[in-house]
This record gives structure tokens, C-alpha cells and sequence, in this order.
């Protein structure tokens, strides 16, 4: 899909949502742009103006997912993009934000890389390859619970250039943009092509950041405690990639830090509670089941 189709498909909502004063501009773009009223993130809670609502964020994320299915190809098997959703939902209940505006939808895409994306609002992207790598399903959950943590924290949202979205905001509410005109919706299409490109680059190209890595690993293994998987084997998902000599490899490894370093960040940060270790043999046949 081209650019400007998929800016044109995020405006809509916008175009609808009315016009913002020039002070409530001002307010909202001192605000961090991840942070919603009280939305607890990684154990603190924060209460500050977010300026993108759960419609916008919703809407940026399927205009990033458009953006993604540009380059990787959407699996054709249906009975395993069913189960990573059962999965991926399992997980995402027991996260921070268990329900959003468009809800979570996870897909699978046809390629070996060992690679997995979360869009903003809920949409999550997980290669065949990753799949392929794990060895059970408390691993396949680790993967998916550590793409939750992004949501969660809005850490795609925050990717976006605070000049940008203000900018995006002001045109939103001027009186071009309520013109039937090509003019003002013109203008709009350019400034949100660009807010979609700081996003899919941030997921795609240069990765969150270590800080947020971390953090991301740190809030998964809480997400899976809670959902009644194993939260080490997102440790041990990692031990694979390097016994496989796969810890050197592009896609999600190049965009993450150092994988040694993340096993020792997970280690020290890993819940108290035990998992049953025959609920996690009974998952590893299903997962198994779901690969045939």
C-alpha cells in the first residue's frame, strides 16, 4: 500500500473528531506523548495529559501494520495465526492494558528471520521463523508478552516527534482541514505520512532503545506470571537464539540489545512464583500440534 493511501486511511477519524483550541495545542504538546491519566507503566503510576487518544492510537497503528505488510507477507496458514492469537489474547488479559479501542490481533509472517513487531493500539507480528525457533509455548508467550510490554508502555507512540504530533493537532483542528477541498487534506496526509514513518522506523529500522528493552523484558515477565506461563523461558527463547548461533543475526537481534545482556537483566528481574512444570509440557504438545 502506498504512503499516501495509508496516511489518507489514519485522517479519517481525525477529519471527525472537531476542532482543538490553540491552549489545549499548547497543553498537549508539553505532555509526554506515551503517557496516558492514570496508566500504570512498568509498576509506577503516572497521571499526565496523553495527546493521543485510544482512537488515534489505534488508527497510527494500522496505518504502521499497512506499512509493515509492504515488506513481509502475511502466512497462509490459518490454524497456527489462530493459536499465537489464543496465546498472544492469554497473555495480553493479564497485561497493564487488557483492553483496547480495536482490541489485540496477532499475525504471523511468512519469513525466516527471527524477528516480531508491535504496532501501537494492538496489533503484533510474529515471523515464522521466530516461531519456528522457539521450543514450547511458554517461549512463543514470552515473545509475544515482551511486544505487549511495548503497547503497554506506548512505546510506538513515543517514538513520534512531539514537534510533529503538535503540528499534526494544530492542522487537525485548523479550518483547512474541515474544507471538503483537496487542499486541506493534503496537508494532512503530509504531516501524518511523517508521523507514521517516525513509528514504523523506531519498530523496524532502529529499534526502541536499550532502556526500553529492558523495561519491556522486565514487564513481560510479569504479564506471563500473571497469565500462568513460565516467565524464565523468556530467558531460555534467548539461550536458543545463541545455541542456534542465531544471537548475531539481523531483524529483532539487530534492534535489540546485546542478547547476553538481556539474559542477565532477565535473571535478576524474574517473579518469585513457580510454574507447574507439567502445564508447561501440556502447552509444549500444543505448540508442537499447532506447528503440524
Amino acid at each position: 500500500m502506498e504512503k499516501r493511501c495509508v496516511a489518507s486511511f489514519f485522517l479519517l477519524p481525525l477529519l471527525l473528531s472537531g476542532c482543538l483550541s490553540v491552549e489545549a495545542v499548547k497543553v498537549l504538546a508539553t505532555a509526554p506523548p506515551y503517557i496516558d491519566a492514570g496508566v500504570t507503566v512498568s509498576g509506577k503510576l503516572y497521571r499526565a495529559m496523553k495527546p493521543v487518544s485510544d482512537t488515534e492510537e489505534y488508527y497510527i497503528g494500522k496505518a504502521v501494520a499497512a506499512r509493515i505488510l509492504s515488506s513481509y507477507k502475511l502466512s497462509d496458514n490459518h490454524k497456527l495465526t489462530a493459536y499465537v492469537n489464543l496465546v498472544g489474547n492469554a497473555v495480553a488479559l493479564s497485561s497493564e492494558r487488557p483492553y483496547l479501542y480495536g482490541g489485540y490481533h496477532f499475525a504471523v509472517l511468512d519469513s525466516g528471520e527471527i524477528n516480531a513487531f508491535a504496532c501501537p493500539g494492538g496489533i503484533v507480528f510474529i515471523t515464522k521463523g521466530t516461531i519456528d525457533a522457539a521450543e514450547n509455548e511458554d517461549e512463543l508467550a514470552a515473545v509475544l508478552a515482551h511486544e505487549i510490554a511495548h503497547i503497554n508502555s506506548y512505546d510506538g507512540i513515543a517514538s513520534i516527534k512531539r514537534s510533529r504530533w503538535t503540528e499534526a493537532l494544530a492542522a487537525a483542528g485548523s479550518s483547512a482541514a474541515k474544507q471538503s477541498g483537496s487542499t486541506g487534506v493534503s496537508e494532512l496526509t503530509g504531516i501524518f505520512e511523517g508521523v507514521v514513518d517516525d513509528v514504523f522506523k523506531t519498530i523496524v529500522v532502529n529499534g526502541y532503545g536499550k532502556t526500553r528493552e529492558y523495561a519491556a523484558d522486565e514487564t513481560c515477565l510479569n504479564f506471563l506470571s500473571r497469565a500462568g506461563y513460565d516467565p524464565s523461558k523468556m530467558k531460555d527463547f534467548l539461550n536458543v537464539l545463541i545455541r542456534q548461533g542465531r544471537s548475531s543475526e539481523g531483524g529483532l537481534l539487530k534492534t535489540h540489545p546485546a542478547t547476553a545482556e538481556r539474559i542477565d537483566n532477565i535473571r535478576n528481574n524474574l517473579p518469585f512464583e513457580k510454574v507447574d512444570p507439567s502445564l508447561v509440557s501440556l502447552r509444549a504438545e500444543r505448540f508442537l500440534a499447532s506447528l503440524r
